[in-house]
């Protein structure tokens, strides 16, 4: 898969691949961390790939999280939550040891960040605190790891 995603970043003409970059970055399990390297190894400048990683995994993650606020808005209305299945109730049992920070930090290393926003949202947490950690969060990945794959490819010519 991460073949066809780098092929698919460097078909955009070279002043473009950003985009491409964005767009990767917007499908989860793909998240900051590998479309930094999948646009680091299709050439696109280090910084722009984490940086176009970042920006495009973060609107994703919004809009995942924002839909699930207003769908628990709407279904909830007075009502009580229906019964969770076996990995919600995993994913909830992280939440309340480890909160919205905690979650948003070491959430990428099981689920996506767009997942485990609209988990968190959907369990009640503020969607401004889950927004604010899942940025902080997609920030250190995307950085972290995209650093690493410069260093790596630096390293191995």
């Amino acid at each position: 898969m991460i073949p066809a995603l780098q092929d698919f970043t460097s078909s955009f003409p070279e002043f473009l691949q950003w985009v491409g970059v964005m767009l990767v970055a917007a499908i989860p399990f793909v998240d900051s961390y590998f479309g930094s390297v999948i646009g680091i190894l299709a050439g696109v400048t280090p910084v722009v790939a984490i940086a176009a990683a970042i920006v495009g995994n973060i609107i994703s993650m919004m809009i995942f999280a924002l839909t699930a606020h207003r769908v628990r808005v709407g279904v909830l209305n007075g009502k009580t939550p229906p019964e969770e299945s076996s990995r919600r109730r995993k994913v909830r049992a992280w939440f309340d040891k480890y909160g919205v920070a905690g979650v948003s930090l070491v959430g990428p290393v099981i689920l996506p960040s767009q997942f485990t926003s609209a988990a968190m949202v959907s369990f009640g947490a503020p969607k401004n605190s889950v927004i604010l950690w899942q940025i902080i969060s997609i920030t250190i990945w995307g950085v972290v790891v995209g650093t690493l794959a410069t260093v790596g490819i630096t390293l191995s010519r």
